[in-house]
């Protein structure tokens, strides 16, 4: 039986190729039991496959025939192969994060076979410093990327003495659930199919919304659209190879800066990620003389008048033609506040209608492969808070996650965040076309240090 798929969910099967593939995913790493090994980690994920368990939302492959239209659809696999979804591999020496950052990029690059349902799960060794490492990819037909992470976190427990927990493709941990768009990549599709779903009888209501969108990009003020985005060695056609790159830092940093500056902890992400692009790229003689801009979906639960939790994407300007640390948080602090205050008195169909303006170059660059007069945003950059308590899997502690997203064409780099056990994980995805990853979190370490010395503390 098959099961009609949304347009949303389609379309980035359409989007797909090649050069762009379509999966969001996660990196976590594991640190064994006291006094067990990484091997012990394997060993209790080697069992859970002898189960041979699948969760029915990871038994779905996509369909295409005459059956359906030539629309896709979903269709249930009974039997799941999971020595092809969930598999072995092994770090070179010496084991260290660069042949895991290298290992990781790798598998992101490579395209998720449609003829099986649309995931795999590496179960990486090697680590030299004795931990176990566990990289998952999803299509983002099938999920979107907070899905991944909440599924990959709800496999676990914060309790170190809980035992017999299921691995994450097995039936009783905790379903997929679609939470579009905050996602490391923005849900294109899904906005416009809602804005022209629930536009009707707020005709009235869209036109002055758009327009003042349009007006405010015109004039280069904050808000959902940005036509001041300069030409940057990010915002090219891409290829199919990856860079991936991390880092982990204490979240009580990053919210001690944004106390004293009055500012918000993803302000300081955005101030973190400024001047990390800006040594970057003055470092390979590519810095733009015009300030970068960030494309940044947000969250404005209470910020609207009749409340809510409402998702909306705003452009930033990050301040990246500024010398000094704080005056690129200045920048960014004004530009969020400005482009927040533009939502501030909207209703949800009218913020659904901004932001889909906002990355309708970006969206229209995807779907066709290649970057269009129009230029987008420079970069992506999301954040995604998480639990604030240690987890553990069958008694074996996560002390990393990091997530994994999706460059498309004209946007060659994402910067996704996720928060966990009081650290913040910085994910860099990137087209290779672009410099070795690296030093970029090396810079957004000593960026934070600059920003905690230009507040005083």
């Amino acid at each position: 039986m098959l099961l009609p798929m949304s347009p949303t969910d389609s379309m980035f099967l359409i989007g797909e190729s090649r050069e762009c593939p379509m999966h969001v995913g996660g990196l976590v790493l594991f640190e064994p039991p006291e006094g067990g090994e990484a091997s012990d980690v394997r060993a209790m994920l080697d069992t859970a496959l002898t189960r041979d368990l699948v969760a029915p939302q990871l038994r779905r492959r996509a369909r295409r025939s005459l059956g359906t239209l030539g629309q896709w659809a979903w269709e249930t696999v009974a039997d799941v192969d999971l020595v092809h979804h969930v598999q072995h591999d092994a770090l070179p020496q010496p084991g260290g994060m660069r042949e895991l950052m290298d290992l990781v990029s790798r598998l992101h690059a490579s395209l998720l076979d449609r003829s099986r349902p649309l995931w795999e799960m590496h179960l990486i060794e090697g680590l030299a410093d004795g931990r176990f490492a566990v990289y998952m990819k999803v299509h983002h037909a099938l999920a979107d990327g907070i899905s991944v992470m909440r599924m990959l976190r709800r496999a676990l427990s914060d309790d170190p003495d809980a035992r017999n927990l299921r691995a994450p493709w097995e039936p009783g941990a905790p379903r997929l659930e679609v939470v579009s768009p905050v996602t490391g990549t923005v849900d294109f599709a899904g906005a416009a199919v809602r804005v022209v779903r629930e536009s009707v009888g707020e005709v009235a209501g869209l036109v002055p919304a758009l327009v003042d969108t349009v007006d405010r990009a015109l004039h280069g003020r904050g808000g959902a659209l940005t036509l001041a985005a300069p030409s940057s060695l990010l915002n090219v056609s891409i290829g199919g190879a990856r860079r991936f790159a991390a880092g982990t830092w204490r979240l009580e940093r990053l919210r001690l800066v944004a106390k004293c500056a009055d500012a918000t902890v993803n302000d300081v992400v955005l101030a973190m990620s400024s001047g990390a692009l800006r040594t970057f790229l003055a470092g390979v003689d590519a810095l733009p003389g015009d300030p970068l801009r960030a494309l940044v979906p947000v969250s404005i639960r209470g910020e609207r008048t009749e409340g809510g939790n409402e998702i909306g994407v705003l452009t930033c300007n990050l301040g990246t033609h500024h010398a000094e640390a704080g005056d690129r948080l200045a920048a960014v602090r004004a530009s969020m506040r400005e482009g927040k205050e533009t939502m501030r008195t909207r209703s949800a169909t009218q913020i659904r209608a901004m932001s889909a303006l906002g990355v309708a170059p970006l969206a229209l660059g995807m779907f066709l492969g290649r970057s269009l007069p129009i230029r987008p945003a420079n970069v992506m950059i999301s954040n995604v808070p998480g639990p604030d308590v240690p987890l553990y899997w069958n008694g074996a502690r996560m002390t990393a996650l990091y997530p994994l997203s999706i460059p498309v064409a004209g946007q060659a780099l994402n910067i996704t965040c996720t928060s966990t056990d009081h650290e913040i994980s910085f994910g860099l995805t990137a087209c290779r076309s672009l410099p070795d990853l690296a030093p970029m979190v090396a810079h957004l370490d000593d960026e934070l240090a600059l920003l905690e010395r230009a507040v005083g503390l």
